[in-house]
């Protein structure tokens, strides 16, 4: 039963179908975002202080071997991003060079599409020991994902927890996504910072008008890139009237012929005919390029990529800016998610792999090296014990931002309970939404298939059904 659920996820998806299901034995995991567990007596200060003394001497390695013989451990993780590739095998170098006794092996993680090919390396067997954790619940329910120790769950300020049990390290906050923009070019030209959503999109206009760059480089090749727009345009229209839409999907009181839906596409028509020539074809990885290189003005993504601009180009002056929703609000993406660094339940049986992945875990978390990764892609920690960080004066904008938005918010596929998705659901509306941009369909036929793609999705996956 376990092997089935990810083991039909992977058919349909190899047979061309997005509308994987989800089969499902128990509940919908009864998922809570709450304090880390075994950190409510303590004050914020012994907190701290424990954490990092814990963590302190992880990070220095011990003397006595915490396995009984050589152990070595796959770890798998989300690798389309270069600030997440250095960042990772830094930390995992200074961990195999700390625990001579254990070594930690990094296997390529395919670039863009991440969550198909966790599912993939599942049914062939190849499961990582430790991997970065995307889709959390259909892994908990899979009993695929070993609980992490208290000790482990008392390092951080807030975890998502199933039915009392913690199965993921939450590698940071929700990455807030925003405007990233060139600062040279904005003064030069007597650009400002818009303040309402029509105000954008009238930036956009000029900068069209003027005729020397794109006003947006969008990396469409890579499906996961457009979903920051979309959950852009999806919070402003759905989220803002409807918080549980998902939920009541489920329920049939609600469908995709919403209105809400149809003016979600409308906005990302609308934001997207600015975006360069050939964009479904270019590659998230190219996008810093088009920004640097003066062939587009802004990029719409989260904060790991200030790192990838310096790199590309340590003069280039990084601008940012939220974008307002229509109504007036300031919705963005932050706080703690489901996702994050899990153990698998098969390599737990192996008592040595369990210590050492535990231990991978601990050191990972650890200031100094957590720090490597929080600077790399200008995460927002999410550690009781934070790392000095070297954060820029553009991520303290972020930060400001996320602090001051009258809404945060997890992406829609990174809900869980009652308004989880079903497994590649989000796929399927992010390839139907470039149709519709393209002007491949029109939005009602778009929502009318969208409506029986989620019919057959909750044949095997419905988290309301489950629970009952």
């Amino acid at each position: 039963m376990k092997k089935r659920l990810l083991a039909s996820v992977l058919c349909a998806a190899m047979a061309g179908t997005l509308l994987a299901g989800c089969g499902s034995k128990d509940s919908s995991g009864g998922a809570s975002q709450a304090p880390a567990a075994g950190t409510e007596a303590k004050t914020e200060t012994a907190k701290t202080e424990a954490a990092k003394t814990e963590s302190d001497t992880t990070a220095a390695g011990t003397d006595a071997s915490i396995v009984t013989e050589p152990t070595e451990l796959t770890f798998i993780f989300a690798d389309g991003d270069e600030g997440a590739k250095a960042s990772m095998n830094e930390i995992v170098n200074r961990f195999n060079e700390a625990y001579p006794d254990i070594t930690v092996k990094i296997q390529p993680g395919n670039g863009g599409a991440y969550s198909e090919f966790l599912k993939t390396k599942e049914s062939v067997g190849e499961f990582p020991d430790v991997m970065e954790m995307r889709d959390t619940p259909v892994y908990v329910r899979a009993d695929m994902l070993e609980p992490l120790p208290e000790d482990i769950v008392s390092l951080f300020k807030t975890t998502v927890a199933f039915d009392g049990k913690t199965y993921t390290a939450p590698l940071g906050g929700e990455n807030t996504q925003g405007i990233i923009y060139n600062k040279k070019y904005f003064d030069e030209n007597g650009f400002t910072e818009p303040k309402t959503y029509d105000e954008f999109m009238e930036l956009c206009q000029k900068i069209r008008d003027k005729g020397d760059m794109a006003p947006l480089v969008i990396g469409g090749q890579d499906i996961w890139h457009v979903g920051f727009w979309f959950y852009k345009a999806y919070n402003d229209q759905v989220m803002s009237q409807d918080t549980d839409f998902i939920k009541h999907c489920y329920e049939g009181t609600k469908d995709f012929t919403d209105p809400a839906i149809t003016a979600t596409f409308e906005e990302m028509k609308n934001i997207f005919q600015y975006a360069q020539d050939g964009w479904v074809s270019t590659p998230d990885a190219q996008i810093t390029t088009f920004l640097v290189s003066d062939m587009a003005a802004m990029m719409y993504s989260g904060t790991h990529m200030f790192s990838q601009i310096t790199d590309a180009d340590p003069n280039f002056e990084i601008g940012w800016f939220a974008v307002p929703s229509p109504d007036g609000k300031t919705r963005l993406v932050g706080g703690g998610g489901a996702g994050g660094l899990a153990i698998s339940a098969e390599s737990a049986k192996d008592a040595n792999k369990k210590a050492a992945a535990e231990e991978f875990i601990r050191f990972f978390y650890a200031p100094d090296n957590y720090k490597v990764y929080c600077d790399k892609l200008n995460a927002i920690p999410s550690t009781v014990a934070t790392p000095d960080l070297a954060a820029a004066p553009v991520m303290m904008e972020v930060i400001e931002a996320t602090n001051t938005a009258d809404d945060l918010s997890v992406m829609w596929n990174g809900r869980v309970g009652e308004n989880e998705l079903p497994p590649d659901f989000r796929n399927f509306m992010y390839k139907t939404t470039i149709e519709i941009i393209q002007g491949q369909r029109d939005i009602p036929s778009a929502c009318e298939e969208l409506n029986k793609t989620w019919q057959v999705a909750m044949q095997s996956f419905n988290p309301l059904k489950n629970a009952e």
